[in-house]
């Protein structure tokens, strides 16, 4: 192949004959078969994940104050010592049960606003420091007595473009439900363009496994169209892997922002007030392109950020309510999967 023919066509945008009204898509029913998709959740359970679990974006967490983040009914505070690194351990002081992440960080030494009692990250008092990982984009905790699981010395994070030729933005949501229901929202793809109508069309699933970027075997490969304005449409190929119990990753294979990924975690929270599971949506947009003027794009990150963000808060309002109905169905016994 030449280079003119690798080369992306001057402009990714499609112009679609003509608007095409919601009703008179294909039903895609009868492919999204409910076994189909429980299949692809248990198998996505059962794969390891070291305990880790994502806290949130990593420029979250800064040098001048701790953290404060709950996982799995967990209280777990999070700061940064002298030369950047991440820390982590139980958020409640081990002398009198303060939370912690109220108290300020100096130095990188996080000192109790009760009395004063100060941690450099290394065990005192009897508090125990957890394992902490900072990926350049997210941040992420291993709780060994929660996940159950053998440990991992590090997460299994997602391949992802480099970071000089990127783009990136982390939205967070939380929903009534379980992290397995923002998977299966996640490895249904056929809802997209009925419930999303206002970002995808001509969504079709191409059924065949594949093997992609070191991910796993397996996985859904979407042929989709994102919306842009009228008729303008970006056709693009992308693939859903399952690579963790509470990960899903969609990898752009061909068209505009090939090599992007969008990776979604989901950290369970603990019960709410009702009894009701709570989940936090952390979801990272690696955004990258070939084309020349993208370097435009990265020089006006700070100003993407936030409409990646606002894009992906409007996604996840419809499918965190996919998610909750999903999770009232199952622990009614009413879920047909």
């Amino acid at each position: 192949m030449t280079q003119e023919a690798r080369r992306p066509p001057r402009l990714p945008l499609r112009l679609r004959r003509g608007p095409q009204p919601w009703e008179r898509q294909r039903p895609t029913w009868r492919d999204a078969k409910p076994a189909r998709i429980d299949a692809a959740v248990k198998a996505a359970l059962a794969r390891p994940s070291g305990n880790w679990y994502v806290l949130g974006a990593a420029r979250d967490i800064g040098a001048r104050r701790a953290v404060g983040r709950t996982v799995a009914g967990v209280e777990v505070v999070t700061w940064r010592d002298a030369g950047g690194r991440l820390l982590a351990g139980p958020g409640a002081c081990p002398h009198l049960g303060a939370p912690l992440a109220q108290g300020p960080v100096h130095c990188g030494i996080l000192r109790c606003r009760w009395h004063g009692l100060a941690l450099d990250g290394a065990p005192f008092a009897g508090w125990e420091p957890f394992p902490a990982h900072d990926d350049g984009l997210l941040a992420w905790v291993r709780l060994d007595a929660v996940g159950g699981e053998p440990p991992l010395s590090s997460p299994l994070v997602p391949a992802r473009p480099r970071p000089p030729g990127t783009v990136a933005a982390v939205y967070t949501g939380t929903g009534g439900c379980e992290p397995e229901d923002v998977v299966a929202n996640r490895l249904d793809p056929w809802h997209g363009a009925w419930f999303h109508p206002y970002s995808f069309v001509d969504l079709t699933v191409v059924d065949t496994p594949a093997e992609h970027g070191g991910e796993r075997p397996g996985g859904l490969t979407v042929e989709v169209s994102f919306r842009v304005a009228g008729r303008a449409v970006v056709p693009v190929t992308a693939l859903f892997t399952a690579p963790g119990p509470r990960t899903v990753v969609m990898r752009i294979l061909e068209g505009e922002g090939q090599g992007s990924v969008v990776e979604t975690h989901a950290t369970p929270l603990g019960p709410d007030d009702r009894g009701r599971p709570r989940t936090v949506v952390v979801e990272a947009v690696v955004a990258t392109s070939r084309r020349p003027g993208f370097a435009l794009a990265r020089a006006a990150a700070p100003a993407l950020r936030p409409l990646m963000r606002a894009a992906a808060r409007r996604l996840w309002r419809d499918d965190l309510a996919y998610a909750e109905r999903r999770w009232e169905l199952r622990s009614s016994g009413r879920h047909p999967g």
